[in-house]
C-alpha cells in the first residue's frame, strides 16, 4: 500500500493512494495515520464510505505530520563520510529533527534569511510502526511500518556552528517528507534500495543502501536501546 496524510478543503485526512486518487481511511477511532500505526492496524483497515478524492484536489501533508521522534543518522554512507573528511566511528552519528521543521511533497523548502547555504540532502525514511525497547537486529524488520523519501534540507553554515548538527537541521520548512509511505509488505526486508537526488534534472546523489556504514537493523537496535516508548 501507499499511504498519505493530506488536507482536503482545509480538513486533515489520510488514506490509501491509487493511480489517480486517494481512498480516505480516516475514522473516529483512527483519525490520523499515526494513530493507525500506533494501534498496529494498517493491515486490518477497510475503506470508508467516503468517495475517492482525485490527487489534484488534495494538498499533501508530511507523511506523519506529528511523529513522536525523528532520528537522523549523519554520514552513514562511506562515500559521503570520505567526501566530508569525517573520521570513522564505531557508533552511528545521530541528530534529531523536530516535527515543526517538516514540510510536504510539492511544497517549497524555505531558505532562511539568516543564511545563503541551504543544501539538498536526499535520504530514505524508515517509519517505525511497532514500538519496542532493546530490539534485536534479527527482529528489527518486524518493527518497520514502511519507507518514504526525505529531503533533509540542511542550512550548512548553521550546521557547522558547532560539532552538533541540530541548528542547521531544524529551520522551519526544511525537511520534506513524502509523498507517501510505502508499506513494508511492498518491499522485501533487507532489499537493496536506491537513493537518487536530482537538481533541475541533473543527478546530484546516487547510492544504495548496500553502501550504508550502519544498516537499518543495526540502527533500529542502537536507537531502541536508548529511546523507546516503554521500559
Amino acid at each position: 500500500m501507499k499511504l498519505i496524510s493530506y488536507l482536503y478543503q482545509g480538513q486533515p485526512g489520510w488514506g490509501m493512494v491509487t493511480a489517480e486518487s486517494v481512498i480516505p481511511l480516516g475514522s473516529a477511532q483512527y483519525p490520523t495515520l499515526l494513530s493507525a500505526l500506533q494501534a498496529n492496524v494498517l493491515g486490518q483497515l477497510s475503506a470508508s464510505n467516503a468517495a475517492p478524492l482525485p490527487l489534484d484536489v488534495i494538498e499533501f501533508m508530511p507523511v506523519i505530520p506529528q511523529p513522536g521522534q525523528i532520528f537522523c543518522v549523519g554520514h552513514n554512507y562511506e562515500a559521503h563520510r570520505v567526501e566530508t573528511a569525517r573520521d570513522k566511528t564505531q557508533f552511528p552519528l545521530l541528530f534529531m529533527r523536530v516535527a515543526e521543521s517538516q514540510t510536504a511533497h510539492l511544497q517549497p523548502i524555505w531558505q532562511p534569511r539568516e543564511s545563503s547555504q541551504l543544501d539538498y540532502e536526499g535520504e530514505i525514511a524508515v517509519v517505525i510502526g511497532k514500538a519496542g525497547r532493546r530490539i534485536r537486529e534479527e527482529d528489527a524488520w518486524e518493527h518497520v511500518a514502511g519507507y518514504s523519501a526525505y529531503n533533509d534540507g540542511s542550512v550548512r553554515d548553521w550546521q557547522r556552528h558547532t560539532m552538533q548538527f541540530t541548528a542547521g537541521k531544524n529551520f522551519t520548512g526544511t525537511g520534506a517528507f513524502g509523498p507517501w509511505l510505502v508499506t513494508r509488505g511492498e518491499i522485501a526486508d533487507g532489499a537493496e534500495l536506491t537513493l537518487e537526488t536530482r537538481l533541475n534534472g541533473e543527478v546530484m546523489q546516487h547510492t544504495t543502501t548496500a553502501s550504508m556504514i550502519f544498516p537499518i537493523p543495526v540502527l533500529i537496535n542502537y536507537i531502541s536501546i536508548h529511546y523507546a516508548a516503554s521500559r
